[in-house]
């Protein structure tokens, strides 16, 4: 038996997670969820799964979160903020923690896993971006496991030999390929996107996620972000890790070998694959999700990003070789400028802008500690939030 605790189980990633694990009710036990606002959904869950925690995120919807659980004589024991989220992810009795809050905002609490030595499912690639050398020491200094669930990343590491020990020549790898789908504007006219919408912005053409990570994979930061975690995660350079649009994802990542090889994950684009696959690693579980039909695909087509469609990609490529605390300033700014694009305060073409007016704007230092980290976000923001006057709608 497994015990869990799933941060961020209101969300895609979260509610995808539980989906796997009511099917093995004699593999896994959810013993803490966390939910930012969606507090009647987490009242479901906690009556579905009857975890000993739930944790939201302001004393008020606790307030209302207990009384929903009362009603349905749920006993879990309801807490809030930042510092609960940290404490059910580390509890002695937790032996897996999937980190899946989106943003800066699940730095903290991933970390915390991290440093309690739990095997972490990690979701909340922000985390990695903001802090990837403090974070990766932290994961070699406690023991923790760390598998990614990323579809992409997930897909890299079953792609990568037996044994991989974080050295790419050694491994004899060449090359890390991403694929991006290319998102719901991959053919629209460059002067049509001025006009977006974010309800446009947002009907992702081939994956079911959130508002802000649907934005992203819009503007292709998503990929963005992907490669900088990727940077961490398998100790590759900027130089080796290379993005192609591949439009029906359903290859999710590949990896190139120095004899020409390239090995491939495949499979339909399902957020439940690469979360059963580290729920239940090195074994394999179903996982609910409907089996690939080569056949109806019929083919499967490449192309080259075009960095003038998609700036936000050559941004998140400029803050990984700047290094320092431009990754942490490129994060905060890009969710600074969605949030004002999903309120209807900026145009959809003025969000790279606002990124790029904030990484010049932030001079580039090392970030040695996790407080330097928040500087630099705090930072970000708020050069964020003075460029957004210029393009404010």
């Amino acid at each position: 038996m497994m015990n869990l605790t799933i941060l961020g189980a209101t969300g895609s990633i979260g509610v995808s997670t539980l989906d796997v694990v009511a099917r093995y009710p004699d593999r896994y036990k959810v013993v803490a969820l966390s939910g930012h606002t969606r507090v009647e959904l987490l009242a479901e869950q906690c009556h579905k799964f009857n975890p000993a925690y739930a944790v939201v995120g302001s004393a008020t919807d606790a307030q209302r979160l207990t009384h929903l659980l009362s009603t349905r004589r749920v006993n879990t024991q309801v807490l809030y903020g930042t510092e609960a989220l940290a404490h059910i992810a580390s509890l002695p009795e937790v032996d897996a923690v999937m980190a899946a809050i989106v943003g800066a905002a699940g730095l903290m609490p991933t970390l915390a896993a991290v440093s309690a030595g739990k095997r972490v499912l990690l979701a909340n690639k922000e985390a990695l971006v903001m802090a990837g050398d403090l974070f990766m020491a932290e994961v070699r200094k406690s023991g923790a496991c760390l598998l990614p669930i990323d579809s992409e990343h997930n897909a890299i590491f079953q792609s990568m030999p037996a044994g991989y020990a974080g050295n790419l020549s050694r491994a004899g790898v060449s090359r890390i390929l991403l694929t991006a789908s290319g998102g719901p504007f991959r053919d629209t006219a460059i002067e049509a996107l001025s006009s977006v919408t974010p309800e446009q912005a947002v009907a992702h053409p081939k994956w079911t996620m959130g508002r802000k990570i649907s934005v992203d994979s819009s503007t292709m930061m998503n990929k963005g972000l992907e490669v900088i975690e990727a940077h961490w995660l398998f100790n590759a350079s900027a130089n080796h890790i290379e993005v192609v649009i591949h439009p029906q994802s359903v290859i999710h990542s590949l990896v190139e070998y120095v004899d020409g090889s390239v090995l491939a994950q495949l499979g339909n684009p399902d957020m439940r694959t690469p979360i059963a696959h580290a729920l239940a690693w090195p074994q394999r579980i179903d996982s609910g999700v409907e089996r690939l039909d080569l056949f109806a695909i019929g083919q499967l087509t490449f192309e080259r990003p075009d960095l003038a469609r998609f700036p936000c990609l050559g941004l998140a490529y400029q803050a990984l070789r700047a290094g320092g605390n431009a990754p942490a300033v490129l994060n905060a700014a890009n969710e600074v400028a969605v949030s004002a694009f999903l309120a209807g305060d900026l145009p959809f073409l003025k969000i790279a802008a606002v990124i790029a007016e904030t990484l010049a704007a932030v001079p580039c230092s090392e970030v040695a500690t996790i407080d330097a980290v928040m500087t630099a976000d705090d930072q970000g923001r708020i050069a964020a939030t003075r460029a957004l006057a210029a393009y404010a709608q």
